[in-house]
């Protein structure tokens, strides 16, 4: 298909991810489905198949070379990149207020959710750019509004701070690539059941998928540099 888009989705063998692979997948698009562990992530393309033209791809945010070599494969296989979701995140144990969180827990949160993702959006921006209108979704929470977060009981330093960061992240390269073709922006998703959780959110995992698959699917007229949910755009 000529004008098929090709997309990534880090942390793409379950919860979110999953899903949010299977709808890019209904929309028509091959998806290269982006995971650590080649065992879990080869099942989730065998369950996912059915649906369209998916593909494992290795990637590691705690590793460098693994995002290097899967540039090197996308930039062979296709020479660019329509849609890059940065969706792969974890919660650590030890987390919690910053009167109690354990430092090392907070700082492997920040690893691996704000530099991880910085990594991954680093190596494969050159094959963003090389699409004709390209879209970077990275999955932030409410939890990383500093405005929400002050107004609730969120005892998750790390995991928080993280997600904040993103959104520092979001906002900072949508303004630098301001003058091109590509829009930047964080999805929200609810409370959802996930392994992150415990899997007590109240949503599914496809309801928690919805926004970012609307915004890696913006039309020219979209924005860039926002936070949004399904209820709409949401404070920083």
């Amino acid at each position: 298909m000529a004008n098929q888009k090709i997309a990534l989705v880090t942390g793409g063998n379950k919860g979110i991810g999953f899903e949010i692979v299977r709808g890019l997948l209904q929309a028509g698009c091959r998806v290269y489905l982006g995971a650590r562990e080649a065992a879990k992530g080869q099942q989730a393309v065998v369950e996912l198949s059915a649906e369209g033209d998916v593909r494992f791809l290795e990637v590691d945010l705690s590793n460098q070379a693994t995002l290097a070599a899967a540039a090197a494969q996308l930039q062979r296989e296709e020479g660019h990149l329509d849609i890059l979701v940065n969706n792969a995140a974890i919660n650590v144990p030890g987390d919690g207020s910053p009167v109690n969180a354990d430092v090392r827990s907070v700082e492997q949160a920040l690893q691996t959710n704000f530099l991880g993702t910085l990594a991954v959006t680093q190596a494969f921006l050159p094959l963003v750019k090389q699409a004709a209108a390209g879209r970077i979704v990275n999955v932030s929470s409410p939890l990383g509004s500093l405005t929400i977060v002050g107004q609730h009981d969120w005892a998750l330093l790390g995991y928080s701070a993280s997600k904040a960061a993103l959104n520092m992240l979001t906002v900072q390269l949508a303004f630098e690539l301001r003058d091109t073709g590509i829009k930047v922006n964080s999805a929200a998703p609810g409370y959802t059941a996930t392994d992150l959780n415990g899997f007590e959110g109240t949503d599914t995992p496809a309801q928690g998928a919805a926004e970012a698959i609307r915004l890696a699917l913006l039309p020219t007229e979209g924005p860039t540099g926002t936070m949004s949910s399904a209820d709409g755009i949401l404070p920083w």
